[in-house]
């Protein structure tokens, strides 16, 4: 039987990694505080008030010491606590704090990449890659196959995923899509694979790329890694929530 085995949220977009123990969901919303905030870099177009791509914003792909962020967010005093090891941590307000932010962030940025410069975010969803507000799944039979190609353990944070599914075939999470999949109380509607990027090539531990990790996707005859659901049916949901394909 498939379950619910981890959340995992990222309040600033390319900037930190936070597991919780359960989440809140509403229909047509992203995870709560998931990519509630992006990073706009010195050549983005991101206005701040709508959804942009993630072209517009420093990420992972381009400077891989970002994925060796945790996060630890207070929504109550609206602060994110970022923790890098070669960094010393940071508590600020994503929303009227940026100059501390961007000095804490400068160091892990390369210098032949447009710099950081601003905090934006989009009112009423998370900015996520999808120009829908998405959810994404993943499932640790899919990541155990890519162990297994590759020779060695992975970290699974590489793949940045909110949810995480046990109990699966590897890649069953493909023939999903066009479905709807119910975990606990909350219903997905499954729309499209995730194809992946450069910044799975990071050790989530160092920073530093130490894997090919699209290559070895390629071994398996496409890019992709994990889905994209929409929420159709609101509700909380907890690690050992049982996973229905409907």
């Amino acid at each position: 039987m498939a379950r619910l085995a981890e959340i995992w949220r990222h309040p600033i977009k390319a900037h930190g990694r936070e597991r919780v123990e359960h989440a809140t969901l509403a229909a047509g919303e992203t995870l709560p505080w998931d990519r509630r905030w992006a990073v706009a870099h010195e050549a983005s177009k991101a206005d701040g008030e709508t959804w942009a791509p993630c072209a517009n914003f420093s990420r992972a792909a381009k400077a891989p010491g970002l994925m060796a962020i945790t996060a630890a967010s207070d929504p109550s005093a609206n602060t994110v606590t970022l923790v890098h090891p070669d960094r010393p941590d940071l508590t600020f307000d994503p929303d009227s704090d940026v100059d501390s932010f961007l000095d804490w962030v400068r160091p892990l940025m390369p210098a032949d990449r447009a710099a950081s410069a601003r905090i934006v975010r989009s009112p009423g969803r998370g900015m996520t890659d999808s120009d829908f507000p998405s959810v994404s799944i993943n499932a640790f039979a899919s990541h155990g196959a890519v162990e297994g190609r590759i020779g060695r353990a992975l970290s699974h944070a590489r793949w940045r995923g909110n949810l995480w599914i046990e109990g699966t075939a590897p890649w069953e999470e493909f023939d999903w899509i066009g479905r709807q999949l119910q975990i606990g109380e909350v219903v997905l509607d499954i729309r499209q694979p995730i194809t992946r990027c450069l910044a799975t090539a990071a050790n989530p531990e160092t920073g530093q790329r130490d894997a090919d990790i699209l290559s070895e996707l390629d071994g398996f005859g496409h890019r992709d890694f994990g889905v994209l659901g929409a929420v159709i049916t609101g509700g909380t949901i907890r690690p050992g929530d049982t996973v229905t394909l409907l």
